[in-house]
């Protein structure tokens, strides 16, 4: 599913415009990316929890060369989901 297909399925579920619709959505995940941005962790109850981590510098291979390269360290979004959700997944 991508996001418009998305907002067509939410759109028919509240009945409500697409455009409307695509403006909630829109605001919706600026507003997680910007919480997630700041460090701070979003929990959806019943879907899951987004949140920060780090990734340690470490030292890989270039696959054309074979050189050894350092990778940097880096942040990362994590995505943990929530029980009702990977019950309803498993179901």
């Amino acid at each position: 599913m991508n996001k418009q297909e998305l907002i067509d399925a939410v759109a028919a579920t509240t009945r409500d415009t697409k455009a409307s619709t695509s403006l909630a959505i829109d605001a919706i995940l600026e507003s997680v990316t910007q919480a997630i941005t700041r460090g701070e962790a979003v929990q959806l109850i019943g879907f899951g929890s987004f949140s920060t981590g780090a990734r340690a510098e470490r030292s890989g291979r270039n696959p054309s060369t074979g050189e050894a390269i350092t990778i940097p360290a880096a942040k990362t979004v994590k995505f943990t989901a929530g029980k009702a959700f990977k019950d309803a997944v498993n179901a």
